[in-house]
């Protein structure tokens, strides 16, 4: 069995912000009395794109660091990256609400993000070549049988 663990708190964080975001729009909903669409709210308008975005960005980003932790291997730098981009992602949300500059910083954690992880898995799928592994514990050892 396999764990990745920086995968999943990347996705467990991701889970309790998007859960966060909708508790966010439906506060709006509920004191604008807005059941369905936007109703032309800007403050609703601005809540239902931060999850918009938030789920625009996320489900790549998390297959990003599934298959770069599988690949590579957990490290301090894939944890470092996965709390920037969550906390990146708290940043846009709030900052979509109007608050300072945090709406710029969400966005440019996102787009680094995936970027520097689009570019490792890249590099590493061109340079995977060159990766031998040993099998599991578990799996037989198959050996080669000459032909000829």
């Amino acid at each position: 069995m396999m764990i990745l663990p920086v995968s999943l708190f990347a996705a467990g964080g991701a889970v309790l912000i998007n859960t966060w975001l909708g508790i966010r729009i439906g506060q709006v909903r509920t004191r604008e009395k807005i059941s369905v669409g936007d109703g032309g709210n800007e403050s609703l308008i601005r809540r239902m794109r931060a999850q918009a975005n938030f789920i625009e960005f996320t489900p790549i980003i998390l297959i990003l660091f599934v298959l770069v932790e599988a690949a590579c291997g957990t490290c301090t730098v894939l944890w470092v990256i996965a709390a920037v981009y969550l906390l990146g992602r708290v940043a846009h949300a709030i900052g979509m609400d109007g608050v300072g500059k945090a709406r710029m910083v969400g966005t440019l954690t996102s787009m680094l993000t995936g970027v520097g992880l689009g570019l490792f898995a890249l590099y590493t799928a061109f340079t995977a070549h060159n990766i031998v592994t040993a099998p599991a514990a578990d799996e037989p050892v198959v050996e080669a049988v000459p032909q000829g």
